[in-house]
C-alpha cells in the first residue's frame, strides 16, 4: 500500500508546503520506497511509495503527463490489457508497462469521473483536474483501499491512512462517541461513512469524492447485484470458466518477484494456493512463492496436517507458527500494536508477529477471503419453491452426480431446531456495564435492538443470502485493519476471491449443485489438491481457544484491569463482570471484554498526545 495525502484549500489560499510534506513523510514507516510532494496554489498531493508490483518499481508520484492532470493514488488496476486496448491510445504498447495510477489518469482523461465503469481492482486515489478546477477523488468497488477525509472549515485533507489525516492541525482529536458505543455493542462501527474521530470521515467503498468550486458531492458508483443467471449445458463448462477466472484474479495480483500466501486446510487458500503455482511455473520468470500457516498444537487441530498436504502436493514451502502459547491482550501496551480505531481482537499479536515474519520475505500476501460469502447457498426450501419443475429435477440430478449424494433439502429447518433444543446460544443481554448518561444521550439501547434483529434478505433475488453476506460492515473493519496504514507493517494483503469478475461469476450461478458446500472449488480443484483436502468438511477449531485462555490461570489478571480516567464516560467499570474462570459463552464472553480492549485503546491514544 502506497500513501496518499493531500489538501485543497477552499478559500483559494496557498497550500502549507511544509506541513504537506510532514504529512506525507509520516506514511513512509509503511510506504518506505520514497516520498514526493506537488503543489499547485491552494492544491496539494503527496506520496509515499511502496513497491508492491513490478511496474511500480520506477513510479514517482504525484503523477502528471502533461501538467493538467495530477494523480496521487494507491492502486493495483487489473485487466490491464484490456482497459489499455478500451483506451484506444495510439501509445498502448507502452502503457503496457505503465505504473496503475498512469493508467488512471488515462481513463479520466478519456471518460471523466465515469471512468469508474471502466476501473477494476483495489485502488484509492485522489485526481487533480487543474483545467475543470476539480478534485476527483475514489476507492475501490469492495473497500479494500481505505480512503478518509476531514473538512475543516475552508480546508479539505484526505489520505488513505487514518493516522496521516490527524496530523493536520486543525483535526480535532476529539472522539466519536457514537462510533465508541457501536463498538462496544458490536465490535465495530456499522456507519459505513463515519471513523473513531468525530472530525475524520471514511469514503464508503464504491463512492466518489468530487469538489468543484463551492461545491463538494459524494456518490455511490456502483451497487453489487446478481445478474442474469448462467445457464451451461456441460457441468464442466462451469469448471473451466471458474478457473478461467480465478486465473486471471490471482494473476493479476501476482504482479511481483515474490509473493506469500496465507494457508489453511481448507479449501479457499489452498484452491489460491494452487493457483498461483501454476501461473508461476508458466511464467517466463517465475514468482517465488512460499505459504504461512497459524497452528495450534497442543488443540485438537488439523491446519498442520491438511496444510502440509498441501504444500506437499504442490511443491510449495510453507512457514508454520505454533499460536498456542500467546495470552490475551499480548503486548497490547506497545507501540507496535497501537491501531488507529479500537480492535475487537485481543490475540492481535499473533496478526502482528505473522505479518512481521512476511514481510522479510514479501510485500504481498494472498488472503484467501471469501468463499463462504461467494457461495452462500440460498435457502433450499424457497428456491425449490420457486422453480419450475423440470431445472429443479435437473439440478437434483446433477447434485446427485457431483456430490454422489442427496442435497440438504432442510437447510434453513435445522437451525430452527437447533436453537429450539439450545444447541445455539441465545443472544446476549444489553450490557448493564453501560453509562447509563451514554446510553440515554445516544439511544443505545434501541441502537442494540436495531442492529442485532436479522436483517431482511433481498426478496427478489435468486442468491439473497450471499448479497447480505456481502453486505456486513466486517469487510470494511477486515480490509482496513489489515490495511499497512493500520499495521503499520509494508504487506500488502490481496484477495483473489473478492475479483469482481469472480464475485459477479459466482452469484449468478446456480445454488444446485454450485454453492452447496462449495462444490464448484472443489470440483474445479480437483486435479490440483489431494483428495483428503478436496473432501474434507468445514472444521471448526474443537476448542475455542478463547474459551481456554479465560479458563487459564495465567489470565486472571485481565479481570483486575485499571480503568483510564477517560473510559467512565462510557463504562461503568466495577459492573463488568468476571471472565476468567466463569461459564463461557461465546457471545457473551466478547462482548464483555470489549471494555478492556477499548480501555486498552484509549490509554494508546493518551500516550500519542
Amino acid at each position: 500500500m502506497s500513501g496518499i495525502v493531500g489538501m485543497i484549500h477552499l478559500d483559494g489560499s496557498p497550500v502549507d508546503r511544509p506541513l504537506l510534506d510532514r504529512m506525507t513523510a509520516f506514511l513512509a514507516c509503511h510506504a518506505p520506497d520514497g516520498q514526493r510532494i506537488w503543489c499547485d496554489g491552494n492544491v496539494g498531493l503527496g506520496h509515499a511509495l511502496l513497491c508492491t508490483t513490478n511496474q511500480s518499481v520506477d513510479e514517482r508520484q504525484p503523477d502528471s503527463e502533461d501538467e493538467h492532470l495530477w494523480i496521487a493514488a494507491d492502486a493495483r488496476i487489473d485487466d490491464r490489457d484490456s482497459l489499455i486496448d478500451r483506451l484506444g491510445a495510439p501509445d498502448g504498447a507502452r502503457l503496457r508497462d505503465a505504473p496503475d495510477g498512469r493508467l488512471i489518469g488515462r481513463a479520466y482523461r478519456r471518460w471523466g469521473i465515469d471512468c469508474l465503469d471502466y476501473l477494476i481492482g483495489d485502488f484509492s486515489f485522489a485526481l487533480w483536474d487543474r483545467q475543470r478546477r476539480q478534485l476527483f477523488c475514489a476507492r475501490d468497488h469492495f473497500g479494500v483501499k481505505p480512503f478518509y477525509y476531514a473538512r475543516l472549515g475552508d480546508c479539505l485533507v484526505f489520505s488513505n491512512a487514518l493516522d496521516c489525516v490527524r496530523q493536520h492541525p486543525q483535526v480535532n482529536q476529539s472522539l466519536n462517541d457514537l462510533a465508541i458505543g457501536d463498538f462496544l455493542l458490536f465490535g465495530h462501527n456499522p456507519e459505513p461513512n463515519t471513523t473513531v474521530y468525530r472530525d475524520i470521515h471514511r469514503l464508503a467503498p464504491a463512492h466518489r469524492l468530487l469538489w468543484s468550486p463551492n461545491q463538494l458531492q459524494i456518490s455511490r458508483y456502483w451497487q453489487l447485484s446478481v445478474g442474469a443467471e448462467i445457464r451451461y449445458r456441460r457441468a464442466d463448462d462451469y469448471l473451466d470458466r471458474c478457473q478461467e477466472l480465478l486465473d486471471r484474479a490471482v494473476a493479476d495480483r501476482m504482479r511481483t518477484n515474490r509473493l506469500a500466501i496465507y494457508m489453511s486446510g481448507g479449501i479457499d487458500s489452498p484452491a489460491l494456493a494452487a493457483t498461483a503455482c501454476g501461473l508461476a511455473a508458466g511464467q517466463a520468470e517465475p514468482t517465488e512463492l512460499r505459504a504461512y500457516c497459524l497452528v495450534y498444537d497442543r488443540q485438537p487441530d488439523q491446519e498442520r496436517y491438511y496444510s502440509g498436504l498441501v504444500a506437499a502436493a504442490l511443491g510449495l514451502p510453507i512457514d508454520y507458527t505454533s499460536v498456542d502459547d500467546y495470552r490475551l491482550f499480548e503486548r497490547w501496551d506497545t507501540p507496535a500494536l497501537r491501531r488507529p480505531e479500537p480492535m475487537d481482537w485481543p490475540l492481535l499479536a499473533i496478526n502482528h508477529d505473522s505479518l512481521t515474519a512476511i514481510a522479510k520475505f514479501s510485500r504481498v500476501v494472498l488472503y484467501g477471503e471469501d468463499g463462504d460469502a461467494l457461495l452462500a447457498p440460498s435457502n433450499l426450501k424457497n428456491l425449490y419453491r420457486r422453480m419450475p419443475i423440470r431445472q429443479l429435477l435437473a439440478d437434483l440430478g446433477g447434485y446427485l452426480w457431483q456430490a454422489r449424494k442427496l442435497p440438504p433439502l432442510g437447510l434453513g429447518i435445522r437451525a430452527s431446531f437447533e436453537r429450539i433444543l439450545g444447541e445455539i446460544p441465545a443472544e446476549p443481554s444489553f450490557p448493564s456495564w453501560l453509562n447509563p448518561d451514554f446510553v440515554q444521550r445516544f439511544g443505545l439501547r434501541e441502537r442494540w435492538q436495531m442492529h442485532r434483529q436479522p436483517r431482511p434478505l433481498p426478496g427478489a433475488t435468486r442468491r439473497p443470502e450471499a448479497l447480505r453476506q456481502f453486505g456486513l460492515p466486517h469487510w470494511q473493519r477486515l480490509f482496513e485493519s489489515n490495511d499497512p496504514g493500520a499495521t503499520g507493517i509494508a504487506v500488502e494483503h490481496r484477495y483473489p476471491l473478492m475479483d469482481l469478475r469472480l464475485v459477479n461469476y459466482m452469484l449468478a450461478l446456480p445454488t444446485l449443485p454450485w454453492c452447496i458446500d462449495k462444490m464448484l472449488l472443489r470440483r474445479a480443484m480437483r486435479d490440483r489438491l489431494p483428495t483428503a483436502v478436496l473432501d474434507r468438511p468445514k472444521t471448526p477449531l474443537a476448542i475455542d481457544p478463547y474459551e481456554a485462555l479465560l479458563k487459564d490461570p495465567g489470565s486472571h489478571g485481565i479481570d483486575a484491569f485499571p480503568a483510564t480516567q477517560s473510559l467512565a464516560k462510557y463504562v461503568i467499570r466495577d459492573a463488568v463482570p468476571t471472565l476468567t474462570g466463569a461459564s463461557y459463552d461465546a457471545q457473551v464472553s466478547w462482548l464483555h471484554l470489549r471494555p478492556l480492549m477499548l480501555n486498552h485503546w484509549l490509554q494508546s491514544q493518551s500516550m500519542d498526545r
